[in-house]
């Protein structure tokens, strides 16, 4: 049974806004200040990019690779867990809100970094990227509970744009404070972005409020559960043997394992790329960032129409498709320009195949489950061990070949891998429903 809801809208608006909380951490943290900051604070005097890391030397830029794989590693594991809780508990916003400031409280720990401390500057980062990915289990999971089936597509592209529009403003003051930090009153080098790291953290936090106090705490009224570690491993097992009863959710999490492990590098990566193949200075970079963040607000709701006319499989297997072009013309990208219509081009579709990957997953899940924090574990765990495995071959690629380029030749081989799953997924074109809730 559907979740009742009289104020939907201002509920609707308060999730959506969650996006809108979290995304700086993805953009500030994971795809522009951070890998920047990062890559140089951890370059020797004499240009040399190998770090010492608990006694282990590796490139710099390796062991970034690898923390991201880690931290999603560690995620990819509880979460299943932690949401067969939530689901037996009712405590789903409790696990949203612990994660969310996990994440944030990390963000802000990532102000100490300065390059000398490289052990506490890759744990920070760590413990922010599973806050992150954490709170967003339970944060998708509450879409099929607060809207209509035919409200998905757009009410999950209405966050993505919400959060690409969020984290673009506060960029653009951190970068304004990066390169005029006297116009600010802050000192000159590595204050201001340590600040950023800072601003992020509480930009996070406090934003995180609204959709905290707005999002039902127990829609379904269940009982609170003292033995939540049994009631968690049942709950997820139950929903583990619904899924396989489900083909058509097992061929998508399938498609959407592998088309994911190419999406979530580029994300993470880009700007590592950017840096290192290129040699783009860091003002380049972080304005190639903004040009996808932009495009990527126009691109959500433009496959959301798509798949209003077409369907979302449909909507899908052409973003893959491109998505498999601008794998291959990443390898012959030279000049600051190519990178830039590169950029607007992964913009495109970067938005759209998130938000429609979401919102098509929500239409999977049975009508009758009140467990969409366990159905949604499922996703997320795709998700993140896609990224686990697809950060991880970047990297090791890059060891092994000396070139950043060899590793986003391979990232196409996973789309094509993934779109050739999506054609045996069949969904029905979407047609307007009765409102459900």
């Amino acid at each position: 049974m559907k979740l009742t809801l009289t104020n939907k809208n201002k509920v609707q608006g308060a999730w959506a806004m969650y996006d809108w909380a979290n995304s700086v951490y993805s953009l500030v943290i994971t795809s522009t200040i951070f890998p920047v900051y990062y890559n140089s604070v951890t370059r020797g005097i004499d240009g040399s990019d190998s770090v010492d890391f608990f006694g282990f030397e590796v490139v710099n830029t390796v062991l970034y690779s690898y923390s991201i794989s880690f931290s999603f590693l560690v995620i990819a594991i509880l979460s299943p867990l932690l949401s067969g809780i939530a689901d037996a508990s009712g405590k789903k916003l409790f696990f949203m809100k612990l994660f969310a400031y996990l994440g944030s409280i990390s963000c802000i720990g990532l102000f100490f970094f300065d390059g000398n401390n490289l052990e506490f500057g890759i744990i920070c980062s760590v413990l922010a990227s599973i806050g992150y990915a954490g709170s967003i289990v339970f944060y998708n999971a509450y879409l099929p509970e607060i809207a209509a089936e035919h409200e998905y597509d757009f009410l999950s592209a209405r966050g993505f744009a919400l959060g690409y529009i969020g984290s673009v403003i506060l960029l653009v003051f951190n970068l304004l404070m990066i390169q005029s930090p006297e116009s600010f009153g802050v000192p000159e080098g590595s204050f201001a972005p340590r600040f950023s790291f800072l601003i992020t953290g509480l930009w996070w936090a406090g934003f995180s409020q609204i959709p905290f106090r707005m999002l039902p705490k127990n829609p379904y009224k269940k009982n609170i559960q003292s033995r939540f570690l049994l009631k968690g491993y049942q709950e997820i097992q139950k929903v583990f043997s619904q899924v396989k009863q489900i083909p058509v959710m097992k061929r998508f999490l399938v498609a959407f394992f592998f088309y994911s492990m190419g999406v979530q590098t580029v994300m993470y990566l880009a700007a590592s790329f950017g840096d290192k193949e290129l040699g783009l200075p860091g003002d380049q970079l972080i304005l190639t960032v903004l040009i996808i963040q932009f495009v990527a607000i126009a691109g959500s709701y433009l496959f959301a129409f798509v798949s209003k006319l077409y369907g979302n499989i449909a909507s899908l297997m052409i973003m893959v498709l491109i998505w498999i072009g601008i794998c291959g013309a990443a390898y012959y990208v030279y000049t600051v320009y190519e990178f830039y219509a590169l950029a607007f081009v992964v913009g495109m579709v970067m938005g759209g195949i998130q938000s429609l990957s979401r919102s098509t997953f929500s239409k999977l899940i049975p009508d009758e489950t009140t467990k969409h924090a366990s159905f949604f574990s499922f996703y997320d765990v795709t998700e993140k061990l896609a990224i686990v495995i697809g950060t991880f071959t970047y990297g090791a690629i890059e060891q092994w070949t000396g070139s950043m380029r060899n590793s986003a030749l391979s990232l196409g081989v996973f789309f094509l891998f993934g779109l050739g799953f999506l054609i045996f997924v069949t969904i029905p074109k979407y047609s307007i429903a009765p409102q459900k809730i």
